[in-house]
């Protein structure tokens, strides 16, 4: 049975935001001045209180997420890995992670945000640090299924979360900042996750690898129990909010809502069957298909030039991220200050994939890796503008519930990316073909996105 509920009603354990009035805010002849104090006031509030917190767990899920492509520079040699094997291990963690996406969002909705997140990030992160003790193809398989398992949920539980906090116009750029971890992850990550393997390689008797996933894995468990004392579910349960503050906020979030009302679906079961929510989500497997074929891949690429060391590795792999974080803040601004949406989206993602397969045919490895650097600002870009798409038309369960198909359905593209590239290597031996076929996503996904009706968020 599909879970129904109003835009403006939530399940009692998470209270709903209260009904707004259609005049002013505060009243008198200077409303509208002390109502832009009023909102450039709470906004800060929420990005140094929300967004920076949500940021920072996002860097400890995706480094945990995708650090198997450092592992592999030792890992594969050592349990007995082929490509193709590695290839199929990386993917599988998006089996899990589809398969347990939709419940545990909709967990979320009923329990809130602050349980469920916590209990998301320790158990993924002991599976985490269960990679450790890795022996084989088998057990390689079998803890990427269940870290995805364990991870499910997270990324699209903190977008509902932050489109419960974030008044429409402002949703872009908390989401890009959210994102941005996907970038500054791997900036970090990448060389961190190359001095650890080369540092601790051999100490206590264990590979550097091994040690990569313990030390990795221990933040998550960590944070889980912060996040449990730290976050709070809803504006009016935030006592770092002034009373003025939590009323103008919850005021603003209920116009948003009773504004878009007539066009919004709030059931789950509606939003299966809105054609939006499955363009989007084929949409978002496209994208994700190069993103992950790229990331999980990447250290091996660097390394196929020959000459570099794993650290070389590690600091060499973190430059096109840092041109994907430029990506992802800039046209999110751009799409806030616009209102438009659509068109950031389909762009972004288009040039992206133009500039994936540029560096798989560069005639040397630096235009190479120029062109890969163009292709993260494209590719990561999609990702802060792409959210704020759904939550145009999904509001209480249909959020819930749509927002966790969305990603969980489109892992698919998570799975498929980095197996394809490891299939097409492991037969042709070389880098080109793979990256010629991830490049292909993006273009699919810019024509499909071409068929959605622009809406601008104004």
């Amino acid at each position: 049975m599909a879970l129904e509920t109003s835009g403006n009603t939530v399940p009692k354990a998470w209270p709903a935001v209260a009904t707004a009035p259609r005049d002013g805010d505060i009243d008198g002849p200077d409303a509208a001045m002390a109502n832009a104090a009023l909102a450039t006031q709470v906004t800060k509030k929420l990005y140094r209180r929300i967004v920076w917190y949500c940021f920072f767990l996002f860097v400890i899920n995706y480094l945990d997420r995708v650090n198997i492509g450092f592992a592999a520079l030792q890992m594969n040699a050592e349990i007995g890995l082929s490509a193709k094997a590695y290839g199929m291990g990386a993917g599988i963690f998006f089996l899990g992670y589809i398969l347990f996406e939709v419940p545990s969002n909709l967990i979320l909705h009923k329990v809130g945000p602050r349980i469920w997140i916590a209990r998301i990030m320790v158990t993924w992160g002991i599976v985490c640090c269960a990679m450790a003790a890795l022996q084989g193809p088998n057990s390689f398989y079998l803890l990427r299924f269940l870290l995805g398992l364990a991870e499910a949920g997270f990324a699209p539980g903190i977008l509902l979360y932050l489109t419960n906090w974030f008044p429409k116009k402002e949703r872009g750029k908390a989401v890009a900042g959210f994102m941005l971890a996907t970038v500054l992850s791997s900036v970090f990550g990448a060389p961190l996750s190359g001095w650890i393997m080369s540092a601790a390689h051999g100490w206590m008797g264990w590979s550097g690898w091994r040690w990569m996933f313990l030390i990795e894995g221990i933040p998550a468990v960590i944070f889980g129990v912060v996040t449990f004392f730290y976050l709070a579910d809803r504006p009016e349960t935030a006592r770092w909010l002034s009373a003025a503050e939590r009323n103008w906020l919850t005021r603003t979030l209920a116009r948003d809502v009773d504004a878009s009302a007539a066009h919004n679906t709030h059931s789950f079961g509606a939003a299966l069957g809105d054609t939006r929510v499955w363009v989007l989500t084929a949409i978002y497997a496209f994208n994700g298909m190069a993103i992950y074929g790229v990331v999980l891949w990447l250290p091996q690429i660097v390394r196929s030039v020959g000459g570099l060391t794993t650290m070389q590795t590690g600091i060499v792999s973190a430059i096109p991220f840092i041109f994907g974080a430029l990506g992802l803040i800039f046209i999110a601004r751009s799409s806030d200050r616009t209102g438009e949406r659509r068109w950031h989206t389909a762009l972004a993602g288009l040039s992206g994939g133009i500039f994936l397969a540029l560096s798989a045919i560069a005639p040397t490895p630096l235009l190479g890796l120029v062109a890969l650097c163009f292709c993260a600002i494209g590719l990561w870009a999609t990702l802060g503008v792409f959210w704020t798409l759904p939550a145009q038309f999904l509001t209480g369960a249909a959020a819930a519930g749509g927002l966790a198909f969305i990603n969980g359905v489109a892992q698919l593209g998570g799975f498929t990316g980095p197996y394809l590239v490891g299939w097409i290597r492991e037969s042709t031996g070389s880098f080109t073909a793979p990256l010629l076929t991830l490049s292909l996503g993006p273009c699919i996904a810019f024509l499909l996105c071409m068929t959605l009706k622009g809406v601008r968020d104004r």
